[in-house]
């Protein structure tokens, strides 16, 4: 029986406030409290060890069925579903790796297709203006030669023009200078002999 030494104190003063004040009844109530005092605690008492592991297995049956029927698969169910989750986002992680890479190559093997063709026509361009330069040269250089070669026939005549006037100044000027000189009037064939024969 499960009786504490303040329960027992607590029966023995209701017990003294509602019985009659008799010394019998004095003597048997201290009895039960000396009694009660040199009683084990329940837990501690070997006598009811039986009973307590009975109702520890008990127990613990009902927990592990709790655990093992209820706890159990709700928590396997989490963690598959983790499980199934992340697996999931590493798939589409990779996925999404896999479109990048393949979107990095394609704009890399654009950009060299586009320098490739900036390329050509950056030497099209170089080529065409190059022949366009020749081209425009050429015509340039013989326009220019036969520029020359008019100037060349013009200086020519003028230079046979002047040559001739120069002969026929030349002729009068010595001519002139003949009669101041000597004061004797000199011939025209003389004078052209004479100037001739400077010319050689």
């Amino acid at each position: 029986m499960f009786v504490t030494t303040a329960y027992a104190l607590s029966a023995t003063a209701a017990a003294q406030e509602t019985a009659p004040a008799t010394s019998d009844a004095h003597t048997t109530t201290t009895e039960a409290v000396h009694e009660v005092e040199h009683d084990v605690f329940p837990p501690f008492d070997p006598s009811h060890y039986p009973s307590q592991l009975l109702w520890l297995a008990i127990t613990f049956g009902i927990f592990y069925y709790l655990v093992s029927k209820l706890i159990a698969p709700r928590i396997s169910g989490i963690i598959e579903a983790r499980e199934s989750r992340i697996a999931a986002d590493l798939a589409e992680a990779t996925r999404m790796k896999d479109e990048a890479d393949a979107a990095v190559a394609q704009y890399e093997q654009e950009l060299a297709e586009a320098r490739a063709r900036g390329n050509a026509i950056a030497a099209d361009a170089r080529d065409k203006a190059k022949a366009e330069a020749d081209a425009e040269r050429s015509r340039l250089e013989a326009a220019l030669s036969a520029r020359i070669a008019e100037a060349e026939v013009s200086i020519g005549e003028i230079k046979n023009r002047a040559l001739s006037e120069v002969a026929v100044v030349a002729e009068e000027t010595a001519a002139e200078i003949v009669q101041q000189l000597t004061g004797v009037t000199v011939t025209q064939a003389d004078v052209k002999s004479a100037v001739g024969a400077l010319k050689v």
